[in-house]
């Protein structure tokens, strides 16, 4: 049994009958009274996102959970094929339990986590960074350059990315999945 002290981003738990993953926790403390930790929960079987907050010193129930490396194959109705780089085993993802799907593109590897037990799947974990082409860019004013300015670009894969005026169509830019905000571009 773990106790509130070891609550960290991406631990998965039990709670009321269900896995959670810990996306966000805050420790605070209330004037006289005991410590609480708020977190922010995403349910593996729902894929909701729910708050809680915890007394200090409570006790929790840590899920064993085996992270394992899938393959992108292809999009399929509400959800992405998935291939296991061991066995070669194919899975089906919904939509819900990734994150910025969008950004995925053939062939990109991600991480599969399981509960070990029950061999479910909680979630699934993008790079934190991809690298991917733009498509179509608007071009950009010139003399609009006094601020940061951005502008909508599309990449390959269809998403659409906010952009700084200098990049173009045909440029490979990087962008953090977590966010979908550009982080430079990349040369070829």
């Amino acid at each position: 049994m773990a106790t509130t002290a070891d609550i960290r981003n991406g631990l998965c738990i039990e709670l009321n009958n269900d896995i959670l993953k810990i996306i966000d926790f805050q420790k605070f403390q209330v004037g006289r009274g005991s410590g609480k930790v708020w977190t922010k929960l995403k349910s593996a079987t729902t894929g909701k996102v729910v708050e809680h907050t915890f007394q200090s010193g409570h006790n929790i129930t840590e899920v064993r959970v085996e992270r394992r490396k899938f393959q992108y194959l292809y999009p399929e109705d509400g959800g992405y094929q998935l291939m296991n780089q061991e066995t070669y085993d194919q899975i089906s993802v919904p939509e819900e339990m990734i994150d910025n799907g969008k950004f995925l593109k053939e062939g990109d590897v991600v991480d599969v986590l399981f509960h070990a037990q029950k061999e479910m799947l909680i979630s699934v974990e993008l790079p934190q960074n991809v690298i991917l082409k733009i498509t179509y860019a608007e071009p950009g004013v010139r003399g609009d350059t006094a601020t940061n300015t951005l502008k909508p670009a599309t990449v390959e894969t269809g998403a659409e990315v906010r952009v700084p005026l200098f990049c173009e169509e045909g440029d490979l830019i990087k962008i953090d999945t977590a966010t979908g905000a550009y982080i430079e571009r990349v040369k070829k």
